[in-house]
């Protein structure tokens, strides 16, 4: 591999406008396909082999208007203190706003005030209007959109209390200006890290592209594909953080290859080699992790993975091609003005003064770890498992509008609708009894209705409603506790444990949906599919890392470290978005349930991200290694060489995760702040900590492998010792027999 990715890296420095012109078309393609695209469809949680799921695919096949895929409104009413909904003007009032909602895109109003709607609350204070409309919420109109809020400030003005609820107020999520301020942080890392504008600017420029080009196709296929806006959102902020990492280590190695003494051709091609390997089993760790999704058999979890693995593959070929091609632009600006001018004639410094000049650290830091090895192992350890302890407690759910903050309009009308109607009433439970297998349907619909309303902890069961052939019957149960309560989730539990005996009686099938059922069902699955997840995408990185590192230990430790720092991360995430510890600092307005989803989608984007530092800094170790340096040694030169880029590349990573903080959708600020705390634990507790701390206490050990086992794995030669025997075949006696050594001591 090195020696094709060398190849790779000389064609592209030589031939850099072809390969130039070449992306720049790949981006005006992708652009024009992005700009006549449809308006990509919101996410849809399908949850096969659920039975909420089941119970929507029955719906569809047997009662198709029951399954409409229009949006809904609410528009809740309270009359002033003392007074009725139903009293002349303020019925007059709810009667104005129900006309002033019809019409445009609206299917059908409901009628708060019809006999039997059950739409007035008890005291009679409170009455709710519902919206049917003909289009999708993303199809939903501005003007539509400013219909309901000018018929809301009309009622409000005769006194009334009303606010508005429902899919049909969704608008795209407002992600602020933090991402931007996030990228400008890695602006200012990049020219403290490289000393030149230039140098800068190119790992920024050519990841730009790379992501441009991802989220465009992504755009483009949308519609298609059923790709969501979230899925473009996530796919960015991961091409975006890894397409400027890959590109500051092939920047970075084609420095250091200059410092001594190639040409820039053969710089290129040497940095490709050698730091584009590593790039590679890095890229494919994540692409590993995100495509391994799929396990979980949830459509919208498998989109947002293969997307986003999509714009990884992409930051990978930007990094192999277009970064080598733009270093043959850049000439000897990829040093600053200061270097060039003391170094005139070549405008690059010698490899002695280049090692002068950069900061002793990272060398000094690993001698500290090699001399307390096991202060600095304890203290990390303890550290990221007193930040892993609120994992225990945490709760999984998907949003609804009682998680909005207490100021939206959607919380408002909530509240109302929970205090005129109960709490339960926000989160009804849908009924769908399948009837083909009763022999009189009418009363097997009614046996299911009186035992619904027997079941703890409901009340209310709507009269149920066959369908025109009679074969399905629908009705609606009321809870008495909100949709995110878990006393919620055992009534669910409690009304599905009754089907069995509802067939045995009856011959009909109940099934449970809804919204409510539907979390439910999907928190259940993110549980059950976390432990087969891990196994998978560890196992292939455990597999990978072995052909990496030629170790077992290694790759070992590398797992470990990981679990580490992705308990800490999600503890982190329940104390702030669950328990509101410093919630206000990054603008969480209403804490809740932890979204179903976060916990694994995060897991699989944090273990590609941790393996690509694990990969860049222990290559580095183990390169050392294989040129004769004992174990401890190694870790010092491993240090010296990659510390200072691999911090770079974990705040640049940092800061563009830490952008989507500003973000107005719950999902994405979750993402983002959760990713960012991530790759914090990861890349200076772990990997710098941890890992230099292990490999000391395992000396020589941890590079052992057992023999059947080398001779069964192929050689990946990610260190790029190949290469260097064919360029240099007479140096191979002196790199492949290191010099006899007395065993090291390492402060153990």
């Amino acid at each position: 591999m090195a020696t094709f990715l060398y190849k790779l890296g000389r064609l592209a420095f030589r031939r850099r406008r072809i390969v130039a012109l070449i992306w720049v078309a790949l981006l005006v393609a992708a652009g024009v396909g992005a700009s006549t695209a449809s308006t990509p469809p919101d996410d849809d949680f399908a949850l096969p082999g659920t039975q909420a799921q089941k119970a929507f695919d029955l719906l569809e096949d047997r009662v198709p208007e029951a399954n409409a895929e229009g949006a809904t409104a609410r528009m809740v009413f309270r009359a002033p203190t003392g007074e009725k909904i139903t009293a002349g003007p303020n019925k007059a009032a709810v009667e104005k706003a129900r006309e002033e909602l019809s019409g445009g895109q609206a299917a059908g109003v409901s009628d708060p005030f019809a006999k039997g709607s059950g739409a007035v609350s008890k005291d009679g204070s409170i009455a709710y209007a519902s919206v049917q409309y003909k289009v999708p919420a993303q199809d939903i109109t501005d003007k539509t959109r400013e219909g309901l809020a000018d018929a809301a400030k009309e009622a409000r003005e005769t006194g009334l209390t009303v606010e508005t609820g429902g899919d049909a107020l969704l608008v795209e999520p407002e992600m602020g200006n933090a991402e931007v301020i996030g990228i400008g942080i890695a602006a200012v890392v990049l020219i403290l890290t490289f000393g030149s504008l230039i140098a800068a600017g190119l790992p920024l420029v050519t990841a730009l592209i790379g992501v441009m080009i991802g989220i465009s196709s992504i755009t483009a296929l949308g519609a298609t594909l059923g790709l969501s806006a979230n899925t473009t959102t996530l796919a960015m902020m991961i091409g975006l953080a890894v397409g400027i990492d890959y590109a500051l280590f092939i920047a970075s190695r084609y420095r250091a290859e200059l410092t001594e003494g190639r040409e820039r051709e053969e710089a290129a091609g040497r940095a490709v080699g050698t730091a584009g390997s590593a790039v590679v089993f890095a890229g494919l760790t994540v692409v590993i992790a995100l495509v391994g999704l799929s396990v979980v058999n949830i459509p919208v979890l498998t989109k947002m993975g293969m997307a986003a693995a999509g714009t990884v593959v992409i930051a990978v070929l930007v990094a192999l091609t277009l970064v080598p091609a733009a270093l043959g632009m850049v000439g000897k600006r990829i040093f600053g003005r200061r270097v060039r001018k003391a170094y005139p004639a070549t405008g690059v410094p010698p490899a002695a003064d280049a090692e002068g000049q950069r900061p002793k650290a990272g060398a000094r830091w690993a001698g500290f770890v090699l001399r307390r090895p096991v202060l600095v192992l304890v203290t990390a350890v303890l550290a990221l498992g007193a930040l892993a302890l609120p994992v225990g407690s945490m709760q999984l759910g998907l949003p609804d509008e009682g998680n909005q903050p207490e100021s939206t309009t959607q919380r408002k009308a909530y509240d109302l609708l929970s205090d005129g109607f109960g709490a339960g009433f926000n989160g009804p439970l849908m009924g769908v009894v399948d009837l083909k297998g009763a022999d009189d349907p009418k009363a097997a619909a009614a046996e299911v209705q009186k035992r619904l309303q027997k079941t703890d902890g409901v009340v209310a069961v709507s009269p149920p409603q066959l369908n025109k052939s009679g074969d399905t019957a629908t009705l609606t149960a009321v809870p008495k506790y909100g949709p995110s309560d878990e006393r919620t989730e055992k009534i669910v539990h409690d009304i599905r444990d009754q089907s069995d005996a509802i067939e045995k009686k009856t011959g009909a099938t109940l099934l449970v949906t809804g919204a409510t059922a539907v979390a439910i069902d999907f928190s259940q699955v993110m549980n059950d599919a976390l432990v087969p997840y891990l196994a998978l995408v560890v196992g292939l990185a455990f597999v990978l890392l072995m052909l990496v590192f030629r170790s077992v230990l290694v790759p070992l430790k590398a797992a470990l470290g990981f679990l580490l720092s992705v308990l800490a991360a999600l503890g982190s995430v329940v104390a702030v978005f669950q328990w509101g510890w410093l919630a206000g600092l990054i603008g969480v307005e209403q804490t809740g349930p932890i979204m179903s989803m976060m916990p694994i989608f995060m897991i699989g984007v944090i273990f590609g991200l941790a393996m690509d530092y694990e990969v860049f800094l222990v290559t580095r170790m183990r390169e050392a290694h294989v040129h004769g340096e004992g174990p401890g040694q190694a870790i010092v030169t491993g240090f010296r060489l990659g510390a200072r880029v691999v911090t770079a590349a974990g705040v640049i990573m940092i800061s563009v995760f830490a952008g989507f903080i500003g973000s107005s959708e719950a999902m994405i600020k979750m993402m983002g702040f959760g990713l960012a705390v991530a790759i914090l634990f990861d890349a200076f507790v772990v990997r710098m900590a941890i890992v230099p701390a292990v490999l000391a206490l395992l000396g020589e050990r941890a590079w052992w492998l057992p023999r059947w086992l080398d001779r069964l794995l192929p050689n990946v030669d990610v260190e790029g010792e190949g290469l260097r025997k064919e360029l240099n075949p007479d140096q191979v006696s002196a790199a492949t027999v290191p010099p006899a050594r007395e065993p090291e001591r390492t402060g153990v």
